[in-house]
């Protein structure tokens, strides 16, 4: 007796958001085009959310964490970590990219670089996941930024605490308690937005 084979279930792959609005295409150079594009754009935003910010004592507060989160979403994990490498670079060679009228190393070097430095973690991350479908759904959306807010205050507080030698307690005081509703508050409309506009632009998800 032959075994019956049966037919597997065709699943169609999911896009990030960013490719769902604007496709891939075969051509070579219009690929390199549209990830260039993509990513000028990406550290557009991310220097423009640096400059909203509010003065604290150690770490401004700004609305960065909410734009890197939503580039993973939208792009995927290799074009939203590649936007935040690319954004720390900008600022490495003296573009006044961060928080506030600087750029060049002081600020990778200084009590934000933990954070600057985790924003790539936190794109890939949620950029990852975002690929495998968490970006349909707001409530898996909200964990998967949640996760990406954990990697940025996780590498400003360690570096705060031992790089900066700040200690553990004040780097809780000055690099975590100051920002946690903030961050709720964001790592919220970054999951309510995105799903939305994907079901704008996508009704199938």
């Amino acid at each position: 007796m032959s075994a019956r084979i049966l037919p597997e279930s065709v699943v169609s792959p999911h896009y990030p958001l960013a490719a769902v609005l604007w496709p891939h295409r075969a051509d070579g150079s219009s690929a390199l085009l549209r990830s260039v594009v993509l990513v000028v754009l990406g550290t557009a935003l991310l220097t423009l959310s640096a400059k909203v910010n509010l003065p604290l004592p150690y770490v401004p507060m700004t609305l960065q964490t909410l734009v890197v989160l939503v580039i993973g979403a939208t792009y995927g994990w290799r074009l939203g970590s590649a936007t935040t490498v690319a954004y720390l670079a900008e600022g490495a060679i003296g573009f006044p990219v961060f928080a506030g009228p600087v750029g060049g190393l002081a600020p990778l070097v200084g009590p934000t670089a933990g954070y600057l430095f985790g924003f790539v973690a936190a794109a890939f991350v949620t950029g990852w996941l975002a690929e495998r479908g968490w970006d349909r759904s707001v409530f898996r959306l909200f964990v998967a930024m949640a996760l990406g807010h954990i990697l940025i205050l996780a590498a400003g507080f360690g570096w705060l605490a031992f790089g900066m030698k700040l200690g553990v307690e004040k780097a809780w005081l000055v690099g975590i308690a100051p920002f946690i509703a903030a961050s709720l508050i964001k790592n919220a409309l970054g999951a309510a937005l995105v799903p939305a506009v994907r079901r704008f632009f996508d009704p199938r998800g």
